[in-house]
């Protein structure tokens, strides 16, 4: 079995769970015997995909004559211009197409009809842009190969995805990570919306990774119910460790938040129940790991607390970083105000570190040894947080069974959920 799998990320380049879940995924899924093309918009060259074929959709030329290419373009401030000039040519290539033209060439000649796209691989200013531009490219990778399945992540990839069921035919299953109401609370931005719903709606299976996603899918999206199936993710094996320098320079407990530093990950719920924390409890530390937004008023927020001295920001973490905080941690604290899944607590309770999670995440719908509490009752979270650190046979409990329970929650689970999708669609 063959899958044309659209992604955005993939590691060590990610800002978040969905370049992890992906590769966790395709992993997975090759361990069954699937074959996975995995595109992605840029690659840097350092990538280790293993046995995954990763295809550049930056190195793919595209015919600006085809239909896609014109529709899409139309869409973001694009202008047809009878001449010679060529949309993102720079200067020195304008002057060799000139001295080409003059030198007797034709414009069919010089092969002017295709077009390659460079893609930042971000979520900078013109994201839209380029979703827009990648489903061009995806169409024109779809014409090339051979494949029996569609598999697009998140919203970022889902127009791709539809172009390539256009031009293939082949079956289409859309992958939920996350909503726009989770990233935005109900001042969603639109555009995204629409793409979602479309995407969606185009497709013949929608994967949600948990319940409650499944849920604001059917609810909010108006997605049939018997298109929707829940598959959770996930969390990779440990990595070897004994290289990391992990030894503390501090007495005091640690206590971390470790996300984007956004609406939905609830930063400041953290802080709060940090300020009550301290007042019982006044040798710990807290540590907010990621960047994001709300970052500025947070760091505002712990100096109007008087707090500066027990609270560390340290910007975004990845790789042996991550590990190294999660080995100096003594609890994690994840108050999503609406979390999809939620990997990192997972890596956490892996890891040996107790964890405290959200009744709004879809994680919580697998983990028994868990401490779940509301993401706006900072009490209750301060009462988690101080019992945990002041109770070690409390602490011992929740390490021991968690790190028990959460190695058997594997990606393969995950991959031989998603095979069998896949042959339901292909027998359809």
């Amino acid at each position: 079995m063959r899958v044309l799998m659209f992604g955005w990320e993939f590691p060590p380049h990610i800002s978040g769970g969905l370049g992890t879940a992906c590769y966790g995924l395709t992993k997975a899924l090759m361990k069954t015997g699937v074959d996975i093309l995995f595109v992605v918009p840029k690659m840097y060259g350092d990538e280790e995909p293993g046995k995954i074929r990763l295809v550049n959709a930056s190195d793919v030329s595209v015919d600006i004559r085809n239909e896609v290419y014109k529709t899409h373009e139309s869409k973001i401030s694009y202008m047809e211009i009878d001449s010679t000039l060529l949309p993102y040519a720079s200067e020195e290539e304008y002057y060799h197409l000139v001295e080409q033209l003059e030198s007797g060439r034709s414009l069919e000649q010089l092969n002017l009809h295709t077009q390659k796209y460079s893609f930042s691989g971000g979520y900078g200013k013109n994201l839209m842009e380029e979703v827009r531009r990648y489903a061009v490219v995806a169409a024109s990778i779809a014409s090339q190969h051979e494949f029996d399945v569609i598999h697009a992540h998140d919203w970022l990839t889902y127009l791709a995805g539809i172009e390539a069921r256009k031009v293939s035919g082949k079956p289409l299953v859309v992958h939920m990570h996350a909503t726009e109401f989770d990233r935005s609370g109900e001042n969603v931005n639109q555009l995204v919306y629409d793409i979602e719903r479309t995407g969606m709606e185009a497709a013949d299976m929608v994967i949600a990774v948990s319940h409650l996603t499944r849920n604001v899918v059917i609810n909010r999206y108006g997605i049939p119910a018997d298109k929707v199936i829940t598959v959770h993710n996930g969390v990779e094996p440990p990595r070897e460790t004994t290289g990391i320098d992990i030894r503390r320079h501090v007495d005091e407990k640690i206590v971390t938040f470790l996300g984007r530093i956004t609406y939905q990950k609830g930063p400041e719920y953290f802080i709060e129940a940090a300020h009550k924390v301290l007042k019982r409890y006044p040798d710990v530390r807290f540590v907010m790991a990621g960047s994001g937004d709300l970052l500025p008023g947070m760091i505002r927020r712990v100096a109007k607390l008087g707090m500066g001295t027990r609270f560390h920001f340290t910007g975004f973490l990845k790789g042996d970083d991550v590990d190294r905080m999660f080995g100096l941690s003594d609890v994690y604290v994840m108050p999503s105000v609406s979390e999809p899944f939620g990997i990192s607590p997972l890596e956490a309770m892996r890891s040996n570190v107790p964890v405290i999670i959200s009744k709004q995440s879809g994680v919580a719908e697998v983990l028994n040894h868990a401490l779940k509490v509301d993401y706006w009752d900072v009490d209750a979270m301060a009462d988690a947080i101080y019992g945990v650190l002041r109770y070690g046979s409390l602490r011992k409990m929740f390490t021991n069974h968690g790190k028990a329970e959460v190695e058997n929650i594997k990606w393969d689970q995950a991959g031989i959920k998603v095979k069998n999708i896949y042959q339901q669609m292909i027998r359809a």
